[in-house]
């Protein structure tokens, strides 16, 4: 069993790991079908928006597009999409309300409780690729109950370069092994675990669809395997 008297914080993915992005976009979307009449296929357009998501990063990343913050390349995405889903009609500032939809991302049924005790015990905040105006109003509109708020975009990088594991841990004014990385995707756990990272695997059979649930059975030896983040904070003792 692990040993968890080293470990002081948890730092969280939140993007399918916190928070159903997924069903929160498809449940929006059908509220601007009725708005606006539209007749829109949301939990395809959720899927491709989300798909846009790792392949515009990795260009920020090859210096192919300059330095843009995750609102930025989700509007750049969301004008494509809107062109190839053949949506017209939207005013400018409907566009960018849809666009702040991952602002108002709801949390899946074990988030916020889990959180909450897992607080009692340690200090936790985001590591997610989100901007902080993005992590801070959706911690707010969804009661997210962070002690911090930390993102790669401070010092403008995403996951997983490793300088995004590392500035966590040195804002944290901690060693690499008192900070546990808790995420849904298991490439993301692999990155912390090369700066030393402890790390908690929490898979989320649900992110893409009931029907695409993929198995999620670890492909790599990470210190927690967790069914979700109750299940976590018993593990780790809070």
């Amino acid at each position: 069993m692990l040993n968890t008297s080293r470990i002081k914080a948890l730092t969280f993915d939140v993007f399918g790991t916190v928070v159903d992005y997924r069903s929160t976009i498809i449940k929006e979307g059908k509220q601007w079908n009725e708005l606006k009449g539209l007749q829109v296929d949301w939990a395809k357009f959720a899927d491709r928006w989300r798909s846009c998501y790792r392949p515009n990063m990795d260009r920020v990343l090859s210096g192919e597009l300059p330095w843009m913050n995750l609102d930025a390349l989700h509007r750049m995405a969301l004008e494509m999409l809107l062109q190839e889903f053949e949506v017209e009609g939207l005013t400018e500032q409907e566009i960018d309300q849809l666009n702040r939809v991952w602002h108002r991302l709801e949390p899946w049924g074990d988030s916020v409780l889990g959180l909450q005790r897992l607080k009692q015990k340690f200090t936790i905040s985001t590591l997610s690729n989100g901007n902080i105006s993005l992590l801070t109003n959706m911690a707010k509109h969804s009661s997210l109950p962070w002690d911090v708020i930390l993102t790669p975009s401070l010092v403008q990088t995403y996951k997983p370069d490793l300088a995004a594991y590392r500035m966590a841990i040195e804002l944290l004014d901690l060693e690499p092994d008192q900070v546990m990385m808790v995420a849904a995707h298991q490439s993301d756990l692999q990155a912390a675990q090369k700066v030393g990272m402890k790390t908690a695997f929490v898979p989320r059979p649900l992110e893409f669809g009931w029907a695409n649930i993929a198995d999620q059975t670890p492909e790599f030896d990470f210190d927690v395997v967790a069914r979700d983040f109750i299940d976590l904070a018993q593990q780790l003792g809070a």
